[in-house]
């Protein structure tokens, strides 16, 4: 009888330690599908940043740093990789496409081009959709970081390799730019 008793002991032990073993697979696999959605998200921006610069080019010919800086930054973040050297680079992309989009005011032949509309319009969907898809990440990671700090995963996941995960963060300037108070002008 006490040999049932402690068969039926381990054996519920091994099924719990299963269960958080599977949810660290889970969680983990989720967080890297979610890091994959924000990559999709962001080749559609590359994607629709060089027609939208081919846009500017014909109404603000003298404005070219400013499109040399949104190739550039462009070019650098198709280029990087890992969660902290793409939210760095696709941070300076941000920083350059919106100085592009600022040029519209300069030029209201380009503003009221219904091209540059259109790419500015998809622009911005694309951003919200890489802000959803990043907000899902963090979500994911945190959850999966919790559990795995927690018990008992913390008694696995070292023993089985399971990194701790990197939130996508904000760089630096934007982070300045969101603490700081919004300007009003009239």
């Amino acid at each position: 009888m006490a040999l049932l008793v402690l068969l039926g002991l381990a054996a519920v032990i091994g099924f719990w330690l299963v269960g958080v073993y599977n949810g660290l697979v889970n969680l983990r696999q989720r967080s890297k599908q979610a890091f994959s959605d924000i990559n999709v998200q962001l080749k559609q921006r590359h994607d629709l940043i060089p027609n939208l610069v081919e846009t500017v080019k014909g109404y603000a010919t003298h404005e070219r740093s400013t499109l040399e800086d949104v190739i550039k930054a462009r070019n650098a973040a198709v280029a990087a990789s890992g969660p902290n050297a793409q939210g760095a680079a696709e941070n300076a992309l941000t920083g350059a496409l919106s100085r592009l989009i600022a040029l519209s005011e300069a030029y209201p032949d380009l503003k009221a081009n219904q091209n540059f509309q259109q790419l500015q319009s998809e622009l911005s969907d694309i951003e919200n959709k890489i802000s959803a898809a990043r907000r899902f990440l963090n979500n994911t990671v945190a959850e999966y970081n919790a559990m795995r700090e927690g018990f008992p995963g913390f008694l696995l996941a070292d023993r089985f390799g399971f990194q701790p995960i990197e939130y996508f963060e904000l760089g630096e300037a934007e982070q300045k730019a969101v603490e700081a108070p919004p300007k009003v002008q009239f």
